[in-house]
């Protein structure tokens, strides 16, 4: 299913806290989309297979 659905939710909470003048809600959601942003990368990154047998490319 994958993660990107909840970079829509929380981009649609902000988008809605920010019209209806709820400054708080809109600056939480965007925390929250940081920290989803940095928790998926480390789960995506733990699941990419790391391939330590082959040196890096020049």
């Amino acid at each position: 299913m994958g993660y990107d659905w909840i970079f829509d939710v929380l981009k649609d909470l902000k988008a809605f806290a920010e019209a209806n003048d709820m400054p708080e809600l809109a600056a939480k959601s965007e925390e929250a989309l940081t920290v989803a942003t940095a928790e998926v990368a480390v789960r995506t990154d733990a699941a990419a297979p790391a391939n330590r047998d082959t040196a890096p490319s020049v």
